[in-house]
């Protein structure tokens, strides 16, 4: 093999893979969200609103205000996993400080359980971001790498021999 094939596949290998982070950077920096495309891995908003395997659009400008029926995704101390719920109250404070309450519509009871101890609402920092849109089902997949291992490692040997030949 020649040199110049050997560069030409390395140079291929890396745009395969830098591409999803150029993209990934852009949304962010789009957005104002760390996580602007999230996959609903849990059933909490089901059946009123997004299904196990929906794609969710987030944004998270600090100037938008939040309010009582939409749906965030946030994140708590202790808990790796970002959660998608409704907002079922807030409190804003004439000092500009803002106070939330969040809910999963299939949950009986309010989400103060799953805050960090002697923590009773959520604060604008914990929001990742506000739910713009959604679609259905397109994260089946994801989830499906995510769960199965042998998938996810089939899928990648046949990435790379592909990109390699």
């Amino acid at each position: 093999m020649q040199v110049r094939q050997v560069y030409y596949r390395v140079l291929k290998l890396l745009l395969f893979m830098l591409t999803p982070v150029m993209l990934w950077v852009g949304l962010m920096v789009l957005t104002n969200c760390n996580m602007p495309v999230l996959v609903v891995t849990s059933g909490d908003l089901y059946p009123s609103f997004l299904n196990r395997g929906d794609v969710l659009f987030l944004t998270n400008y600090k100037e938008e205000p939040i309010r009582v029926g939409e749906i965030v995704v946030f994140k708590v101390e202790g808990r790796d996993i970002p959660i998608v719920h409704r907002v079922l109250k807030v409190h804003e404070k004439e000092n500009g400080t803002v106070k939330i309450l969040t809910k999963g519509d299939n949950n009986i009871v309010d989400d103060r359980g799953l805050y960090p101890p002697g923590k009773f609402w959520l604060e604008r920092r914990d929001i990742v971001g506000v739910v713009k849109g959604y679609v259905s089902y397109l994260g089946i997949a994801a989830i499906i790498l995510q769960e199965n291992r042998m998938v996810k490692y089939g899928l990648l040997a046949w990435v790379g021999v592909s990109l390699w030949t």
